[in-house]
């Protein structure tokens, strides 16, 4: 959450400054700043902050600001409302000292207090405002080494961009918990927290690892740990390009990316696919066949929609390759003293690798010895390094915050996974075979969905008023279900909730009215009697119902109000083909309603914080 940019060159700071926020703003909305310095006779640094989107910061830039180095920061409030003073940057007493910062300090109380007693007046409610007074207080002319001496004191979570006046062209970044990220130029030095911000001027980038510091002047860059220690750093390329994250002639990110699907599932599967043995080829597991046959259960931790995505694989796990699997949400998990059994594998699964839930319960179940796999989407990323191999989900860049391609990429690794692990225990060449031509359909099944996008938003037209929903599916599509009720709570601020089908008789049939619709997931396999069973009690009691179901499902179709058809397939593989319709069904509704699609209030895209 948040987005920090930094920049020291010979272009116009402030306009990059700003365009790389743009660029950010899915980190973080509430508010927004940047500092730009001047280097003349007298160096100084001017400030321009706003509450709200980047818009109305761009609205008070003056048109002359101009300057050689500078920060600037997208706020998500943590601590202290969404106020002027309470956006980034803040500064010291003497106001020559600028810090943008990303995460938690968690011993802020502490340090406001230590450093009141000393003469210090602070003007926010922030945690981030203890930061710039801290280095004042260790400044004798180097800013290096009094950011070195005030992280000593920091507790908690960070990503920090530093500036002073009296030092004109340098930046000085840590990280701890939160991303930062070197971009190397021509001449030219970017610090951010995400590469989108500095794409459109270099692909060469470094990662920075907890506990680092970068020193960063135009031409030259130093890394260190927090002891002074010099690092040797690789530097790494960016294969995507700007195109990546333009909207490409789409309404909304949003929109683009639901559209993207059927290439970026075919991305995901590219290369891992052995046809001829009719089994999947993941060599970044970083695991022999030998120790993958000694797994006998799985484990995966996530967050949000990646736990969806977990639960769908667990599910998949079980039936297909016969090996126990349980998803676990990321937040309880790591408070919950966890057992680790030597003969699991453990997943994480975060699109952005960042997900701060996530990678401190990845870190708890490796402390106890776990062997942990990621599947992640951004190359070079927290969990992706420090997890003990995994899975690129190779999505590309996912802009708006409520994921939608990421989701059916991670789907895809898990169905990669639960084939490679299948065809070493039970599941025959010929079974093989069949899930593998399965798979290989899911792209066009998926574009299959997509072609009803008209009568998807004819549905959300006459459906988007409700106040109320509920999503019901079994098996298999009951996690598909829990993500279509979250992606329309997410972004057109509709209530709704996910249920297991068999679920609603114990309680939730209390909710069932004229004005609550139901979205049911209605497959063709054993489950499908008990599904309709279930559609026929809402019915009995007046519910409204929506029913995304397979072609020529005849009983599904004379008793739904509403219905949306899938292509008939292999019913393991219907999670593919059923989310999409919820995506476009969530996205539609959002925008009968006006609501902001691809920024919805309160929520960020990176959550890089507790």
């Amino acid at each position: 959450m948040c987005g920090i940019i930094g920049y020291t060159g010979p272009r116009k700071t402030a306009k990059i400054l700003l365009e790389g926020l743009r660029r950010l703003e899915y980190r973080g909305y509430d508010s927004a700043g940047i500092a730009v310095g001047r280097e003349n006779a007298e160096p100084r640094l001017e400030i321009i902050k706003s509450v709200g989107k980047i818009a109305e910061l761009a609205k008070k830039m003056p048109e002359d600001i101009d300057g050689s180095w500078g920060i600037g920061h997208t706020r998500w409030a943590t601590h202290g409302g969404v106020t002027e003073a309470n956006a980034h940057p803040h500064t010291d007493m003497s106001g020559k000292i600028v810090v943008v910062h990303n995460g938690i300090i968690e011993n802020h109380k502490t340090l406001r207090t230590m450093l009141g007693k000393k003469g210090v007046v602070f003007k926010s409610e922030t945690d981030t405002e203890v930061i710039p007074h801290l280095i004042a207080s260790y400044y004798e002319g180097d800013l290096l080494k009094a950011v070195l001496a005030a992280l000593q004191h920091l507790e908690g979570t960070y990503g920090i961009a530093c500036i002073h006046a009296n030092e004109p062209g340098r930046i000085v970044g840590a990280r701890n918990g939160s991303p930062l990220i070197v971009g190397v130029g021509n001449d030219e030095m970017f610090l951010a927290s995400d590469i989108t911000a500095m794409v459109a001027y270099t692909n060469r980038v470094i990662y920075l690892n907890d506990g680092e510091v970068v020193d960063i002047t135009r031409d030259s860059y130093t890394i260190t740990d927090r002891h002074s220690n010099m690092l040797d750093k690789q530097v790494d390329e960016i294969t995507w390009e700007l195109g990546a994250i333009e909207k490409s002639g789409f309404m909304h990110y949003m929109e683009k990316e639901i559209f993207e699907q059927p290439d970026s599932i075919a991305r995901a599967m590219s290369g891992r696919i052995d046809e001829e043995n009719a089994t999947a080829k993941l060599g970044g597991l970083n695991l022999s066949r030998r120790q993958l046959a000694d797994v006998h259960r799985v484990r995966i931790i996530a967050a949000g929609t990646s736990w969806h995505a977990g639960m769908t694989g667990s599910y998949l796990l079980e039936q297909a390759a016969r090996i126990p699997a349980q998803a676990e949400l990321a937040s309880e998990l790591r408070y919950r003293n966890p057992v680790v059994e030597n003969d699991s594998l453990w997943f994480v699964v975060s699109q952005s690798g960042e997900t701060a839930d996530s990678l401190y319960a990845m870190r708890e179940v490796q402390r106890k010895g776990a062997t942990v796999l990621g599947i992640c989407n951004v190359v070079g990323s927290t969990i992706a390094r420090e997890s003990d191999g995994g899975v690129y989900v190779h999505s590309g860049p996912e802009i708006a915050v409520a994921s939608t391609k990421a989701f059916t990429s991670q789907l895809t690794a898990f169905y990669l996974f639960t084939l490679l692990m299948a065809r070493m225990r039970d599941m025959s060449r010929e079974e093989g075979q069949k899930f593998t031509r399965s798979l290989l359909a899911v792209p066009e099944m998926v574009r299959d969905a997509l072609a009803q996008r008209d009568h998807i938003q004819a549905i959300a037209k006459k459906y988007c008023r409700a106040k109320d929903f509920l999503y019901l599916g079994r098996g298999i599509l009951y996690p598909i279900a829990l993500e279509g009720a979250l992606k329309l709570k997410e972004i057109s601020y509709i209530h709704a909730e996910g249920y297991s089908a068999g679920e609603m008789k114990h309680g939730p049939i209390a909710l069932i009215s004229p004005e609550v619709p139901s979205v049911f997931l209605v497959s063709d396999d054993y489950l499908h009697e008990k599904t309709i069973s279930n559609i026929r009690e809402i019915k009995a009691r007046g519910g409204p119902i929506i029913a995304v179901g397979v072609e020529g499902d005849t009983e599904a179709m004379a008793l739904a109000d509403d219905f949306i058809a899938v292509p008939k397939a292999d019913p393991r593989f219907y999670p593919f083909s059923m989310v999409v319709p919820l995506q476009l069904f969530a996205y539609f509704c959002a925008l009968e309603l006006g609501r902001d699609v691809d920024q919805p209030r309160n929520l960020a895209k990176s959550v890089t914080v507790e």
